[in-house]
């Protein structure tokens, strides 16, 4: 039998169900979100670092009320990007990345997502567009739960320090605050279907 949820548990749980619905409603009211986000990566590629040439960057194929990534994928590919999606390796284990272009094949990677196949090769992002639930303006989001990219940005931030997490998101998706834990890992950015937000030492800028 599992242990009873802590209280700040139970809140970040309840904040979590509250953060699904308020996105459901926004995918719904902003149709054409992704191909405007995409439009707004490629115009800043400094923010979200992709100048100096190709870079390797991961981007998650959205479920659900996810933002639409193919626009996204679709772009980076087409400026030059060698472009992967992550997979999930193990329960609490960091996320692996598999090479991944517009038109390869996916399979079903389990929970309804979709991912390349296991002959694809394992690569290391430059950087990473990773999903949320909310966000606030400390650059802190609020995941699914799992924990992955937590890991994931603490690994390579550890290995490469220069690795870039930008969120995606609906910019009806930002609160105040976000609760957080001693382990999560604050992002770099996010990408909204009006604009993108990078963060710094002071917050927002």
């Amino acid at each position: 039998m599992s242990e009873p949820l802590s209280e700040p548990a139970l809140r970040k749980e309840q904040d979590r169900k509250d953060a699904a619905i308020r996105r459901a409603s926004l995918h719904k009211a902003v149709p054409d979100a992704g191909a405007e986000l995409a439009a707004h990566v490629m115009n800043s590629s400094v923010e979200v670092g992709l100048q100096d040439g190709p870079k390797t960057v991961s981007v998650f194929w959205s479920m659900g009320s996810e933002i639409d990534t193919q626009p996204l994928l679709q772009a980076l590919h087409g400026a030059g990007h060698a472009t992967a999606l992550p997979v999930v390796a193990a329960k609490a284990q960091p996320l692996v990345f598999r090479a991944w272009a517009p038109g390869d094949a996916l399979v079903d990677g389990g929970f309804g997502t979709s991912i390349p196949s296991p002959d694809a090769p394992t690569v290391v992002p430059d950087v990473l567009f990773v999903p949320l639930l909310a966000f606030d303006d400390d650059g802190y989001r609020l995941g699914y739960g799992g924990g992955f990219y937590d890991r994931t940005l603490e690994k390579l931030r550890r290995a490469a320090g220069d690795v870039r997490a930008i969120g995606v998101a609906f910019s009806g998706q930002r609160v105040d605050t976000v609760p957080r834990g001693p382990y999560d890992q604050p992002l770099d950015g996010v990408a909204m279907e009006n604009g993108l937000i990078r963060f710094d030492a002071k917050g927002v800028s």
